[in-house]
């Protein structure tokens, strides 16, 4: 159980919360969006999420522990993040990439053993990217850095992954690849995820809970298909929008029409 209480953030003493008083609990086998305009707060609270923040106030707690109580090792073996962006500083193979996901397994000045190129290896086949072991990981497409990213993290062998936009900047069919690649991880390994995005339809068929933010605020949380709602919608982004079930997908889906004046 991952749950934050009354957690603030502010990133520097005497500025305006970037978070302010979120409580929130995400339960195993959750997959949960979080939802929000620009500057909302959604990349601070997944941060603060895996630890790599601590709050101004209130706690994180991770299986009744506040996450200060971790070692980071400890805590790297079963929370993992995929930020937005990933860039590697040297030109590191995908294998290498996946294979830094196995560190914190890893005792110190340990190399990497049988057991954790075995689970690198199945973290690239679980998201379709074991083609590209042997390529550099810079002459990837976006949508293959994503997947790749995804099974370093994977390599980790969470328990909890963190994904802040997982499909920004991707085209359609990536999109829809790293839908199903989440989905089918949640679905049939276990995965608690816990997303960040603006796309609102890719929530809808991806969520079974949403958290929506504003100014760093809760406006509304719970299951998706009552809060995701043309009120909501409104009052999170000041648009107006139709929200109906896709006859073939079989989830909300949510149109755009107009700018609230």
């Amino acid at each position: 159980m991952l749950h934050a209480d009354q957690v603030s953030f502010a990133y520097r003493s005497g500025t305006a919360l970037v978070v302010d008083d979120v409580s929130l609990t995400i339960a195993p086998g959750s997959m949960v969006g979080i939802l929000g305009p620009n500057g909302s707060g959604k990349t601070t609270l997944l941060k603060m999420l895996s630890g790599t923040l601590t709050p101004t106030s209130g706690n994180v707690l991770f299986d009744g522990r506040p996450l200060s109580r971790w070692q980071r090792r400890d805590l790297a073996r079963r929370i993992a993040m995929v930020p937005q962006e990933t860039h590697a500083p040297f030109d590191f193979t995908v294998l290498d990439i996946v294979l830094m996901g196995r560190f914190p397994h890893l005792g110190t000045f340990a190399l990497e053993g049988p057991e954790d190129l075995s689970i690198a290896k199945q973290a690239l086949a679980s998201t379709g990217t074991s083609a590209f072991e042997d390529r550099p990981f810079a002459t990837l497409s976006g949508g293959e850095k994503q997947r790749v990213v995804i099974a370093s993290a994977l390599a980790q062998s969470p328990e909890f992954l963190l994904l802040d936009e997982p499909t920004a900047s991707l085209d359609l069919g990536h999109q829809l690849d790293v839908q199903l690649l989440l989905a089918r991880l949640n679905r049939d390994h276990g995965v608690t995820m816990v997303l960040s995005t603006h796309d609102l339809n890719l929530a809808a068929g991806l969520c079974r809970d949403l958290i929506l933010l504003r100014g760093g605020r809760v406006i509304a949380q719970g299951a998706t298909e009552d809060v995701l709602t043309p009120e909501s919608v409104r009052a999170l982004y000041g648009v107006d929008a139709d929200v109906t079930r896709h006859p073939i997908a079989g989830y909300l889906t949510v149109t755009p029409l107009a700018r609230v004046p």
